[in-house]
């Protein structure tokens, strides 16, 4: 009776390891891939803030370094014939090489001085910010053989890529017959036409806003060199 009693047992525990084997090749096979078929991939890499962070080009060169962003802070950039304040430069998907280092994608805000515009101007023009976001232009013109002190205020614009301020209002500071009698004589004195320069070539400007400094702009541009 005992011997029947271990050899039934020894049974049942052998079909029981049996069942636990074929579940768990069952289960093998079902979340597994046949080898070869699939093949594994880097794991993605991630930003601080948890976004997926960028690939290098599939194409980088040995001689060639790559920089997912770069960001340049200046309070003061100037060249021969230009002068910008709190300069803010963001490049995107950079590649340095022999040929130089060159953005996919490069932004920039950058404010422009009044007096570098006024200067541009010449007349001994004063150039501010005026009421509602626009701006004023004072300064002396000639005006039959006299000095008349004009000023002319209007909205800052950009117009074929450069800072544009053509004239609303023009004050000679006279009667009003003669500020609209010489009003068209002066207009071209007191227009605002201003390129700005010493930045990377590729940059368009974009936008202008009138601040209590200068003309504040923004300019972007696409595979631009900044330097070689």
């Amino acid at each position: 009776m005992e011997r029947t009693r271990a050899r039934d047992w020894l049974i049942g525990a052998v079909a029981m390891l049996v069942l636990l084997v074929v579940a768990v090749v069952i289960l093998w096979w079902v979340v597994s891939e046949p080898a070869g078929e699939v093949e594994a991939g880097p794991a993605p890499s991630w930003t601080a803030d948890g976004a997926p962070a960028a690939e290098p080009p599939a194409d980088l060169r040995e001689d060639e370094v790559w920089l997912d962003d770069l960001d340049f802070d200046a309070g003061t950039v100037v060249t021969a014939g230009s002068t910008l304040r709190d300069v803010r430069a963001v490049g995107q998907d950079v590649v340095s090489g022999p040929d130089g280092l060159v953005a996919a994608r490069l932004t920039v805000d950058a404010t422009v001085p009044f007096d570098a515009v006024a200067r541009e101007l010449g007349g001994g023009s004063e150039v501010r910010p005026g009421d509602d976001g626009q701006a004023t232009v004072v300064r002396t013109v000639d005006v039959l053989g006299r000095g008349v002190r004009v000023t002319a205020t209007g909205t800052v614009d950009v117009e074929d890529g450069r800072l544009v301020m053509e004239p609303t209002s023009i004050d000679l500071g006279g009667p009003g017959l003669l500020s609209g009698a010489t009003a068209a004589v002066v207009r071209g004195l007191v227009t605002i036409e201003h390129d700005i320069e010493g930045l990377p070539e590729g940059l368009v400007l974009q936008d202008v806003t009138v601040q209590g400094n200068g003309f504040r702009a923004n300019l972007r541009g696409e595979d631009v060199r900044l330097g070689s």
